[in-house]
């Protein structure tokens, strides 16, 4: 019987590799005088997060309240030594004191798979060439200049949903996913079509993000274990790669033929181009500019400013419609802005106090980020706890977790926009990252929704409905905070 000895062969080894990888990574967080988790010491909370029905962020809650006084937590991961850093100084000493040794995102671009070189995942020199490339197109001036594209594109999305009240009555995250794709088409890349709103650029972003089995093993590969991801050739965005590489080609193209100047990103591509090479003086690294590049980008800002803002305007309307005396004070707040100035500008957009505050604390309860990767890139030292991290630890940030604790943020489950007024905790924000890799399209993002809903809100009040009774639920996803057992409506309102 050599295949039942085979087969006892291979569960022997199997349970020789789990209990060698289990000491060795308890071992390695004890000599640092750091708490590991024995639960699933080989994969950690990413077993339990590929083997359970919930998005990662609640995984990483688990441990988080499991042991409230520690102040890192080592999980397995492998052989790549992994934390999970709680306290408040490490998280800042990560993200911003000690940047240069942390500003690894903790994946990295696959090869063959060209919409992965972009900024999320693109790691140092690299990275900072790029990215400050492509800065030039959120800087205040440029967003400012901009605003009046975004006005119309809520504008026109207030015309569409009138035209089309049944779209009241369907999923609000699916139909503010509709405004958020349309605006960051016109506004960013200059893409204005008669179905904006049903864009196939929609349908794309929706897919390439969907979390599904395949994608899900596929991040966490790509998460634990990046470089064997490079050699076996692992791929994430692949399908997606003709159609928005073409995409972005025919709008470079356009902006070639018309010679018009328009300030987005197809004029920023085609001023890098013409600058040509990109060279960094203090390495001599090179990076060439290509229309493969570009779409690269393009596709992060895409995906970025299509869900993610969705889900933080919902988040905003779900709050309201559970608190009518803040939906009231929003309501006139808009229209008093609406009767003195007749068209909202960028500066009195950014003037909405009230809105300001209600959206700041909606994001605060529903970060549309849960979790912040990051991987040391240089060995340093966490100061709390003197917890030597060397460099190649992969490092989670539980952004949903710290928004949520009762020691940062006093009654952390109660609705209170006024906190942001009485010197909440502005440190430990953290809805779009922190730090010098915070989104580079953060403040596009809070402009772009609070158009949206500043339109939406003058035209409509917003109803809740509690579709499922018990705990929130929340779609299983790497990323995303997307709660489902809540039903938001839109409902018409009459405006003088």
């Amino acid at each position: 019987m050599l295949w039942l000895w085979l087969i006892g062969l291979i569960v022997g080894l199997v349970f020789i590799f789990i209990y060698i990888t289990g000491a060795h990574n308890e071992g390695y967080w004890k000599k640092r005088g750091v708490y590991f988790s024995k639960e699933n010491p080989v994969m950690g909370p990413m077993l339990n997060f590929l083997l359970q029905d919930r998005p990662l962020f609640q995984v990483f809650g688990d441990l988080y309240k499991k042991h409230p006084n520690e102040p890192a937590i080592g999980i397995g991961s492998f052989w790549t030594p992994s934390i999970l850093i709680k306290d408040p100084t490490n998280i800042y000493h990560v993200l911003q004191t000690d940047f240069n040794s942390f500003n690894h995102r903790g994946m990295e671009p696959l090869d063959g798979d060209k919409l992965s070189d972009n900024i999320l995942f693109q790691n140092g020199v690299r990275w900072k060439m790029v990215r400050q490339s492509m800065t030039p197109i959120f800087t205040s001036a440029k967003l400012k200049n901009m605003y009046y594209i975004i006005d119309k594109s809520a504008q026109d999305f207030i015309v569409h949903l009138k035209d089309h009240p049944e779209k009241l009555e369907e999923n609000l995250f699916e139909t503010l996913s509709s405004f958020c794709s349309a605006a960051i088409s016109a506004a960013v890349f200059g893409i204005d079509t008669e179905s904006v709103f049903d864009s196939p650029l929609l349908n794309m972003a929706r897919k390439s993000t969907a979390p599904s089995l395949k994608t899900n093993i596929k991040f966490v590969f790509n998460l634990l274990l990046p470089k064997l991801s490079k050699m076996i050739g692992l791929q994430v965005f692949k399908e997606h790669e003709d159609f928005f590489i073409g995409a972005i080609r025919k709008v470079i193209e356009d902006r070639k033929a018309s010679k018009v100047k328009m300030h987005d990103f197809a004029d920023l591509c085609l001023s890098i181009e013409e600058k040509g090479t990109m060279i960094d003086k203090n390495t001599n690294y090179k990076v060439e500019p290509s229309v493969d590049l570009f779409a690269a980008q393009a596709f992060f800002f895409f995906i970025a400013g299509v869900e993610p803002c969705a889900l933080a305007g919902r988040a905003t309307l779900l709050e309201l419609g559970r608190h009518p005396e803040y939906l009231k004070q929003v309501h006139e707040e808009i229209d008093a802005a609406f009767r003195e100035h007749g068209q909202l500008t960028f500066d009195v957009i950014n003037s909405l106090e009230v809105l300001e505050k209600v959206y700041t604390e909606a994001l605060r309860i529903h970060p549309p980020v849960g979790t912040l990767t990051r991987q040391c890139s240089e060995d340093s030292v966490l100061p709390v706890g003197n917890i030597k991290i060397d460099k190649g630890t992969q490092i989670f940030l539980p952004i949903y977790n710290i928004h949520h604790d009762e020691k940062h943020y006093p009654n952390p489950s109660v609705f209170d926009p006024e906190r942001w007024s009485q010197g909440a905790n502005k440190d430990l924000y953290m809805p779009f990252g922190k730090g010098n890799r915070l989104c580079i399209g953060a403040r596009y993002a809070t402009l772009q929704v609070k158009a949206g809903l500043v339109h939406l809100l003058r035209h409509y009040t917003v109803e809740v409905h509690q579709v499922l009774s018990g705990p929130p639920k929340y779609v299983k996803h790497m990323i995303q905070v997307n709660l489902t057992n809540f039903e938001v409506k839109l409902v018409p309102r009459y405006v003088k």
